[in-house]
């Protein structure tokens, strides 16, 4: 509280993720008056790997509270740290449009998909794709047990009928025969045949299908027919810029802002390397796993050859090059 005029100019709120604990600081100002009470009608908040911005201009007293009217205009730019993907897929959902996570390895899809989940507060139900995966898998199948038969319904049948947003996570890697199956419930139509049963399943009016893949992996042989890709709408993901990928790795790595650094720093290196050598570079999960390797006491040099350089290529050569690198800063 302020001392001088006794307003609330700032909080500090911990929420329960499944990430873990979350933190949200919010600093309030502009205190204006609204009949006989004084608000604040901006809010600039702040979360681990988040900001934003909330402004009221309109405050009208409804019942035993106040009904809160926001209006405004993002900040130049657009909201920091990717919010404005969060304000994209929130619409997406609204409009229960499917929706296509595209993007590198390791960068925050799936978990983009995680906190949209809770942040909506909707069940999430992941589905791993494979080349082994067959429309079964994904709709169910008649199984035996001491009765007889019975139905079990896959892992879309279920989200589709209690409401969930089903993930279908490197969807590429299924078989083409496969994605079909969702066709019926990324249109118009939002139903699912369960031809072996003889049913059809209207989808809950809180489903959502999201998918997911790495369009630098694709080859002629593995992409999505042109009739899939335009049932979804899509957002690109990338990495992150070099100040938020800091502060991703040193929350989620459990280290200091300065090892951090040095580990973005890397990582951007090897990043340059992608078609000379590398498939692709150093993602913000491998540098999570350098961090906690170091926070648990692990020399920088080893937790890096071990977290960085082994699992991104055997090429002695490019194995020298990167270690290189990790000298650079360690």
């Amino acid at each position: 509280y302020s001392a001088e005029t006794g307003l609330l100019v700032a909080r500090i709120e911990s929420y329960a993720t499944p990430q873990g604990e979350m933190e949200i600081t919010s600093k309030l100002s502009e205190y204006k008056p609204f009949g006989d009470v004084k608000i604040a009608t901006r809010w600039s908040n702040s979360a681990p790997v988040q900001e934003w911005v909330s402004t009221y201009t309109e405050i009208s007293p409804r019942g035993h509270g106040l009904h809160v009217i926001a209006r405004g205009c993002l900040p130049e730019g657009g909201r920091r740290k990717g919010s404005m993907k969060i304000e994209m897929y929130e619409a997406a959902y609204a409009a229960r449009m499917p929706v296509m996570l595209k993007g590198p390895t390791g960068c925050g899809k799936s978990r983009f998909v995680e906190y949209m989940a809770w942040r909506l507060q909707k069940p999430l139900i992941t589905v791993a794709c494979n080349e082994d995966m067959t429309a079964s898998d994904l709709v169910g199948r008649f199984l035996l047990d001491i009765n007889g038969t019975r139905w079990q319904d896959g892992p879309l049948t279920l989200a589709a009928r209690i409401g969930a947003i089903c993930y279908l996570d490197e969807v590429v890697e299924a078989r083409q025969d496969t994605t079909v199956v969702i066709h019926p419930l990324t249109d118009h139509r939002r139903v699912l045949p369960l031809e072996k049963k003889g049913e059809l399943v209207r989808a809950h009016p809180d489903f959502q299908i999201v998918i997911s893949y790495n369009p630098g992996y694709q080859s002629l042989m593995k992409d999505l027919k042109q009739s899939t890709k335009q049932r979804f709408g899509g957002l690109d993901f990338s990495y992150p810029a070099a100040e938020v990928e800091t502060e991703i790795v040193a929350h989620e790595g459990g280290v200091d802002p300065e090892l951090a650094g040095k580990l973005v720093n890397i990582a951007q290196r090897s990043r340059n390397l992608k078609g000379h050598g590398l498939d692709e570079g150093m993602s913000t999960r491998l540098l999570v796993y350098a961090a906690q390797l170091i926070g648990k006491g692990i020399e920088p040099m080893a937790a890096c050859r071990m977290a960085l350089v082994t699992p991104l290529t055997d090429d002695p050569d490019m194995r020298d090059t990167l270690g290189a690198a990790v000298k650079t800063y360690f």
